[in-house]
């Protein structure tokens, strides 16, 4: 069975942009383009509105959406279930983590697997880590990683793997902000923190926290930047923007984490757990299951 096409409209329908899900493809955009068409074909309906500017679903592209979800995941099940009858699976199996993740925690993780099953190709996609969730909802990613919300959605399975703190960090030559920010006092506290430059993410986990921090000591906080990507925070405060907040584990895997320092508030933002995300129907997948149980 060629899943192909269907894979093809899925990459299209998360991205809504030909020249990024081209790339996910990895075919060109021309390519994507009459693949697209004959799928539209076939179906006699039109499932994106396109022009100069944009890429959007039609009706009929929303509804398609759930059935290539469907029909790829079942297939998938199918053809890992006769394979584990044999003793060998095969096949591929998507990932999505942030850059700082691939080579970190998910290092040993994916070592592991490709020992025990090498036979099944990986496929590694990287962005940010707040994006984990949503493409394990949208069914376009296996597994994820990335910091388990306050609920988690109805039908994901998460998965702990370690705990890292979420830290203060200061470009290491601008000490006047470094000084604002270590005030032990509440009073001066809050005075202090009204005048700081803050870089936050623009939302996940990590900003809910820090939201939740600044409530906490009754201040608002003077955003100078949102930044999509904790390593992005890093470089920004490194060139002296701001101050940020960020992953223990992000800075310490930054190339430039001898740009900043860390600064010490009395009050401690919440911690977050990283771990992996996958649907629960797509742990009938013996190569989701076999990942899955392997940690």
């Amino acid at each position: 069975m060629d899943t192909k096409n269907l894979k093809l409209f899925l990459n299209l329908a998360e991205t809504l942009h030909f020249g990024r899900a081209s790339e996910l493809s990895h075919i060109s955009v021309s390519a994507l383009s009459r693949n697209i068409m004959q799928l539209e074909e076939s179906l006699g309906v039109k499932l994106f509105e396109r022009d100069n500017r944009s890429v959007t679903l039609t009706k009929a592209g929303k509804d398609f959406t759930h059935y290539a979800n469907e029909t790829i995941n079942q297939w998938d099940i199918i053809r890992s279930s006769l394979q584990e009858s044999s003793q060998t699976l095969s096949g591929e199996l998507s990932v999505y983590c942030s850059v700082t993740a691939s080579y970190s925690f998910l290092y040993d993780i994916l070592r592991k697997f490709r020992l025990a099953y090498p036979q099944v190709e990986l496929k590694l996609h990287t962005g940010d880590s707040e994006h984990a969730l949503n493409k394990t909802l949208s069914g376009t990613e296996d597994i994820t990683m990335g910091a388990i919300p306050q609920r988690l959605p109805q039908g994901v399975e998460f998965k702990a793997i370690a705990n890292s703190p979420l830290i203060f960090i200061a470009p290491r030559e601008n000490t006047e902000l470094i000084s604002l920010a270590n005030t032990q006092t509440a009073s001066m506290m809050q005075e202090n923190w009204q005048k700081i430059p803050m870089i936050l993410s623009e939302q996940g986990v990590a900003r809910k926290n820090a939201n939740h921090w600044f409530n906490e000591i009754n201040v608002t906080p003077n955003i100078y930047a949102q930044v999509a990507g904790n390593e992005a925070i890093v470089s920004m405060v490194s060139l002296g923007f701001g101050i940020g907040i960020v992953p223990q584990i992000v800075l310490n895997n930054s190339p430039l984490k001898e740009s900043v320092e860390i600064v010490t508030p009395p009050i401690e933002l919440a911690p977050f757990n990283i771990g992996l995300f996958t649907l629960e129907k797509k742990l009938k997948n013996p190569l989701v299951s076999a990942f899955w149980e392997l940690q």
